[in-house]
């Protein structure tokens, strides 16, 4: 969950023009329908704590439900549980508490529609439900703040089917610095956050370098001995200046050590236009008025190919994937890429462009599924 959007925000679309409207073809229907497709980073649990709705069914407002996954090929999503980051939550038993009952709403999910959904606690599982037609409901902590500092918690979660763990969020915690904090308490990862990447990589749990500083970014690269995940991230090239995306020395090392990036799909994530749109929005002394005034600077599907385009060729095909952050941030989706049923909008543009079928099945999720086998193969040894 990146970003929270006022009411006025998130009516932007009636102020703006109407999107461009994709057509994908009949090859890249069927390759997002017969491939494994996963995504790394959907904000499902967080979106129906606030308001409950059955996923399970097609719903009114969100990014993500059944029908609409069925239709974009989805199978395969991590969905966050994500913890706020505030002194409300760190160290003070809640963000556990609140993990926890998030879990429990995705194992719900599953209970009600075991025809539909199934839990998916390695990527043996992943393969399974794919033959057997199911979505998986894959698991990733987002903020790692309900540790709170006891490895026995991060065994606990493990066991109840996380599978990577985003350090910190948008504040420092007993981890790691954030990005986007200006207060580097720690100068990268705490004592506790350096034994807790070790534990990790004991365990099995991928380590998602998403949200962190970049100091802890290169101090992650030296502990681990297994590949990374930036669950949700895209690229600083073309958003200069915004430490939450990776540069490309962070992308060169992320080579080294085997990782996967992948793309957010948030237009402030992905264009700077986006992003100084919210930074004059919270400058401005009467937000309504510029909100009217001036319509939200959507990014397109060709700005996030972009993105893709860019980690393939100074890395390579094997480093890059898809970690949309639907229903995580709000209507700031880009043309093109509004919902989960949209990822064959994404396989046309990459068939555009001259992807072949095997390096897009990369992209869609052989990539992930990789990093995810190397981490599982690793903690067999202890």
């Amino acid at each position: 969950m990146t970003l929270r959007f006022t009411l006025c925000a998130l009516a932007l679309s009636a102020l703006t023009a109407q999107a461009q409207d994709y057509q994908a073809s009949e090859r890249a229907q069927r390759i997002a329908q017969k491939s494994i497709l996963i995504d790394t980073h959907i904000d499902v649990p967080y979106r129906i704590k606030n308001k409950w709705d059955d996923v399970s069914r097609a719903t009114e407002g969100g990014d993500f439900d059944y029908p609409r996954a069925v239709k974009g090929g989805l199978n395969a999503p991590f969905m966050s549980i994500y913890i706020p980051a505030n002194l409300e939550f760190e160290g003070k038993g809640k963000s556990y508490q609140l993990a926890n009952q998030l879990i429990d709403g995705m194992e719900a999910l599953v209970f009600r529609a075991p025809d539909k959904f199934a839990m998916a606690k390695s990527s043996k599982d992943i393969y399974t439900h794919f033959k057997q037609g199911k979505i998986s409901i894959a698991m990733g902590m987002e903020n790692g703040s309900p540790i709170e500092g006891d490895l026995k918690n991060l065994k606990h979660f493990f066991d109840r089917g996380v599978r990577y763990i985003t350090l910190a969020h948008s504040q420092s915690n007993h981890i790691s610095d954030s990005s986007y904090d200006i207060r580097r308490k720690w100068k990268g990862l705490s004592p506790f956050g350096k034994e807790l990447v070790v534990e990790m990589n004991k365990i099995g749990m991928l380590i998602d370098v998403s949200h962190i500083s970049d100091a802890a970014f290169y101090q992650v690269m030296e502990l681990s001995k297994v590949p990374v995940v930036a669950s949700h991230s895209s690229l600083r090239k073309y958003t200069p200046g915004f430490e939450r995306n990776m540069d490309d020395d962070m992308l060169k090392a992320l080579k080294k050590n085997g990782g996967v990036i992948q793309i957010n799909f948030g237009s402030s994530f992905v264009t700077s236009s986006a992003r100084n749109w919210y930074e004059q929005r919270n400058k401005a002394d009467e937000r309504d008025k510029y909100i009217k005034e001036n319509p939200f600077p959507y990014a397109t599907l060709e700005q996030v190919l972009d993105h893709i385009d860019h980690v393939v060729k100074l890395i390579g095909i094997d480093h890059v994937g898809i970690g949309s952050d639907y229903d995580g941030v709000g209507d700031s989706l880009p043309a093109g890429l509004k919902d989960v049923s949209s990822y064959p909008n994404l396989v046309q543009g990459l068939l555009d462009r001259g992807y072949s079928e095997s390096q897009i099945k990369k992209i869609l999720s052989g990539n992930t599924l990789r990093v995810w086998r190397q981490a599982e193969e690793y903690a067999t040894q202890f």
